[in-house]
């Protein structure tokens, strides 16, 4: 069922925040626990971002059915439908980031200076749908997929809104919100500042081992820029081999 199995951790752990939220949903009314839960969650949850990208890079199961179910459920936590980093991401800006003129994730302004942190994280969540669709002009198989999806998605989230309106709202509505923003917001330090035509000096990497345990290996960012068709839990070995052609600076060792 599992294409790795050591994909049955993460998958296990983000499939029960989800049971969590539905059984709040059907049995929670006060907006203050909500509240709370809702503001508890976010770094909890922030750290599921990283492994929907995993997935929309590397399928987890070997049964499409069975990955559009798991992708229901990360779009609810990270507000990211199926193949809306398929084609933004994978199809998108890994083929785009050394070319901020074309890059889905740019952080350069048209007149070229840097983006600070927040601009760029307003922009990139505000476009993200936009951008993804325009990419899916040159692969309407799966554009057509992530159109399917996404309505679906939305048919199902207005239904939750329309049973339970204020539960829905602390448990879906926003989390998705930030959730694809905290999306957008992580991926500012992983390139920001390095205009260069080098792949080995284009991209920031983070060795600290908690980064890396929370993130699957998001930190190893070089080497899956490199081959990103490769497994999570593969990368440290790939980044191992070409490390030595990594500059120094551009390897950072702080969880934070």
């Amino acid at each position: 069922m599992f294409k790795h199995s050591i994909d049955r951790i993460p998958v296990i752990l983000i499939l029960s925040l989800s049971i969590i939220d539905f059984i709040l949903y059907f049995s929670l009314d006060n907006p203050y626990w909500l509240g709370l839960y809702f503001y508890l969650m976010i770094i909890p949850k922030s750290q599921i971002c990283a492994w929907n990208h995993h997935h929309q890079h590397a399928p987890t199961f070997r049964y499409t059915f069975l990955n559009r179910i798991l992708e229901f459920f990360y779009a609810l936590h990270t507000g990211v439908t199926t193949n809306l980093w398929v084609l933004h991401h994978v199809l998108g800006h890994h083929h785009n980031y050394l070319d901020q003129k074309l890059d889905q994730s740019r952080w350069q302004r048209k007149c070229g200076t840097e983006m600070g942190e927040l601009e760029y994280s307003l922009i990139t969540t505000a476009t993200a749908y936009y951008r993804g669709y325009q990419v899916g002009r040159q692969h309407p198989r799966e554009q057509r997929t992530f159109v399917l999806f996404s309505l679906l998605t939305l048919g199902m989230l207005i239904a939750l809104i329309a049973y339970r309106p204020v539960p829905a709202l602390f448990l879906f509505v926003l989390p998705m919100v930030m959730g694809l923003f905290i999306t957008a917001w992580a991926t500012y330090e992983h390139h920001a500042g390095l205009n260069t035509d080098d792949k080995f000096e284009a991209s920031f990497n983070n060795l600290n081992k908690w980064y890396n345990l929370f993130t699957g290996n998001l930190g190893y960012h070089t080497a899956h820029h490199y081959k990103q068709g490769v497994h999570w839990s593969k990368l440290p070995k790939l980044h191992a081999q070409i490390e030595h052609l990594i500059p120094e600076h551009l390897l950072r060792k702080t969880w934070v």
